[in-house]
């Protein structure tokens, strides 16, 4: 049995691989990210007599709270147009960032979440790039009711639609875990950012173009599904002198194809001779096997990163792991581990907290395990985040 079958295999043994069948009212936006002056079109699925729609900004929200089945979010002003199976509204000079309808009906309600890409690229000089074709591929939704999620994850011979709504009542696989709190530390700090998905990148025409754009790249989620065009663009701006920043871990693990509405996933990077070590510094060792708990991160060298923290050699802070990454000998010889969580899947299997900086003068910042970005307002976590988004940020 392969290394992903078994994966797959103890997933589904722990419970974690259920499928879930459509809800009485759901919806999904048409396209995975819109500019303003767009039309954006929200399709209406199920007992949609009676719906209403609003339209929010996520992460704005004043809420510190983190409901894992449910989205919140500022809300914006739009003149939504209805149909029986479609929402219309015009995007308007909005910030970028991730946006979401919430669709409202006396069958229940629904979200379709969606990306506000910036009218042309550089708007701001930083951008964050959100995992768009991750949540897809996480996707348990079993729109056949046949009791297997539509997703690879649950019978590997399967494809990825993208023209769906996500699972249960359309909230992004693993949002709150992972994404919430770095929107929220976004939104609080007062970070100017273009947010973009991965179709956005994906239509970046090169890396020198987005080395034109941008500063830093900030891959903020768990970023496991790219294409080739995503991994030559992401390591052409890197190459040019282009400072990218990891918050999750298992990035840039698998080669996908695009063909229409459908994701391909065909092979791991390392294995197509493209190790992700040597993009992002270190790489995916291995999962918790549902057997892991999570554990602290131990400051091997003091340093920038964690100035006025109060952190020194030796300390521990925080509660990381689910899974994890670590340097191999693909990974830069400039390579400096900042800390680890030691031994957390067994002797010998360490996440690694590291940075590099290549000869262009490029730095890469990489977490090292899948959960850093989503404690983004949670001390030192905070201040961490705050002292690497400064020093990658100075181009």
């Amino acid at each position: 049995m392969t290394r992903v079958a078994t994966a797959l295999l103890l997933l589904a043994l722990a419970g974690q691989a259920k499928a879930v069948p459509p809800q009485a009212i759901e919806g999904y936006a048409l396209a995975r990210s819109y500019a303003p002056g767009q039309v954006a079109r929200i399709a209406l699925l199920g007992r949609t007599s009676g719906v209403r729609v609003a339209v929010f900004h996520a992460g704005l929200e004043r809420s510190n709270r983190m409901p894992s089945n449910e989205l919140l979010g500022a809300p914006v002003p739009a003149q939504v147009a209805l149909t029986s199976h479609e929402a219309r509204f015009a995007v308007g000079a909005w910030p970028s960032g991730l946006y979401f309808a919430r669709i409202d009906a006396p069958a229940g309600h629904a979200y379709a979440p969606f990306v506000v890409r910036p009218r042309a690229l550089g708007e701001h000089r930083i951008a964050v790039v959100l995992p768009t074709n991750t949540w897809a591929a996480y996707n348990f939704r079993d729109a056949n009711h046949d009791g297997v999620g539509d997703t690879w994850y649950a019978d590997p011979t399967l494809s990825v639609e993208l023209d769906r709504p996500f699972q249960g009542n359309g909230v992004p696989p693993h949002y709150a875990a992972y994404d919430l709190l770095f929107l929220r530390w976004l939104a609080r700090t007062g970070k100017q950012v273009d947010v973009l998905s991965d179709d956005d990148l994906e239509r970046v025409p090169s890396g020198a173009a987005l080395a034109r754009a941008y500063d830093l790249v900030v891959f903020s989620g768990h970023h496991e599904y790219v294409t080739t065009h995503e991994y030559d663009v992401t390591e052409t701006y890197r190459n040019r002198g282009g400072n990218l920043l990891f918050l999750s871990a298992n990035n840039f693990f698998y080669r996908v194809v695009r063909t229409g509405t459908v994701l391909h996933r065909v092979g791991r990077w390392r294995d197509l001779g493209r190790p992700e070590a040597a993009l992002v510094g270190v790489q995916y060792l291995d999962w918790n096997h549902a057997e892991f708990g999570n554990g602290a991160y131990v400051v091997r060298t003091a340093g920038w990163p964690f100035a006025g923290t109060g952190l020194h050699a030796g300390s521990r802070f925080g509660t990381y792991g689910i899974e994890i990454d670590a340097p191999t000998k693909e990974s830069p010889r400039s390579l400096r581990v900042l800390a680890t969580v030691p031994n957390l899947f067994g002797r010998g299997r360490s996440a690694f907290m590291t940075t590099y900086t290549t000869p262009r003068g490029a730095k890469v910042f990489a977490a090292g395990t899948i959960n850093f970005g989503g404690t983004a307002l949670w001390q030192p976590a905070a201040a961490i985040l705050e002292n690497v988004w400064s020093e990658l940020a100075t181009p």
